[in-house]
């Protein structure tokens, strides 16, 4: 499956108006277990963080937030619930992104 069908598929686990109510300080801890930067070092080198960073992101929307970390969630197989996915795009979007 193509990245966008992929993202596309996925849009409909977590809605925007769950991850404004959600938890960023629950997100930021579920990101640490889940060692989601050293997937991301593995993917660019360096500091894992810089994913969330770099001119060339796919992510710039709040939705497209909520949809990647759905994709992330699935390929690595966390085992998160759409809640847990939303609090994850909150800390993501207070930590990185600024999405309104």
């Amino acid at each position: 499956m193509k990245p966008n069908a992929l993202l596309l598929a996925a849009s409909c686990c977590v809605s925007v108006a769950a991850v404004q109510a959600a938890d960023p300080a629950k997100g930021g801890e579920l990101v640490v277990e889940a060692q989601c930067e050293n997937c991301h070092m593995d993917k660019l080198g360096g500091d894992g963080s810089q994913i969330y960073l770099r001119k060339d992101r796919r992510v710039n929307s709040l939705a497209q937030l909520a949809t990647q970390v759905s994709v992330c969630n699935s390929q690595l197989n966390t085992g998160w619930f759409p809640d847990d996915e939303a609090h994850v795009a909150a800390y993501l979007n207070q930590r990185y992104y600024k999405f309104r």
